[in-house]
């Protein structure tokens, strides 16, 4: 069983549209639709924004619906200057930007009394997105680090403190929680995020320019990569 999340409507609507719906369910405000997408048995939901939201959606999804992967679809902004809009993003591993216990010598990014705080997408998913990326020629796809925190980021200044700290090279709101409620459970994900804007003072001219986009680029590798399963 492989779950999928997005954070808004349209970043899973074209899948709950393509999918054979078995039933849906609903809980904690978020509806799990589960059917079968590609030949896959899959749920398909819209967790809403924000990390809270998106580790309630995972540790449903993994308690109730018994998923053996977590997938996370969406959009991210740029931190890198070497990525484009459109452009995607498969994690190598994730972290919570606006953790901050470093007045009490923990690291940036750090949660206090745990030591794994960077937390690192299943290899095996990594490659089959990967892999699921060879047929597409119109964006360029990168493997690395997502950085995640409860911010809009429009401000250049802290792009260069997300590069420069974490060596990230895309920031969004959900990424690392679901990362953090896998890795607890033992389950394997894989985040792939398509680059909406430049997370800088031009932030929402560019957003609502590319948004549509990058939703179908992070789609396409997303059900290449169900084919491949």
């Amino acid at each position: 069983m492989i779950g999928i999340i997005g954070a808004m409507e349209e970043e899973v609507l074209k899948l709950k549209k393509m999918m054979k719906v078995d039933r849906i369910e609903k809980k904690a405000n978020m509806e799990f639709y589960k059917g079968i997408l590609l030949d896959k048995d899959v749920v398909v939901v819209r967790s809403g924004i924000g990390k809270v939201n998106a580790a309630i959606c995972t540790q449903i999804l993994i308690d109730d619906f018994n998923v053996d992967i977590v997938i996370n679809t969406g959009v991210a902004g740029r931190v890198n200057e070497k990525l484009n809009p459109g452009d995607v993003v498969i994690s190598k591993d994730l972290v919570q930007h606006d953790v901050d216990g470093t007045c009490i010598d923990y690291k940036p990014g750090q949660i206090p009394r745990m030591d794994d705080y960077i937390f690192k997408a299943d290899e095996k998913l990594i490659s089959l997105a990967f892999e699921a990326t060879k047929d597409i020629e119109h964006f360029n796809v990168h493997i690395g680090r997502i950085a995640t925190g409860d911010q809009v980021i429009a401000d250049s200044k802290k792009l260069i403190w997300l590069k420069e700290t974490f060596d990230a090279l895309a920031v969004e709101m959900e990424g690392a929680a679901i990362a953090h409620a896998s890795y607890i459970n033992n389950i394997p994900f894989v985040v792939i995020r398509s680059i909406s804007d430049f997370a800088d003072e031009n932030h929402v001219a560019d957003y609502e320019k590319y948004i549509n986009i990058a939703i179908e680029n992070s789609i396409s590798i997303l059900t290449n990569m169900l084919k491949k399963l």
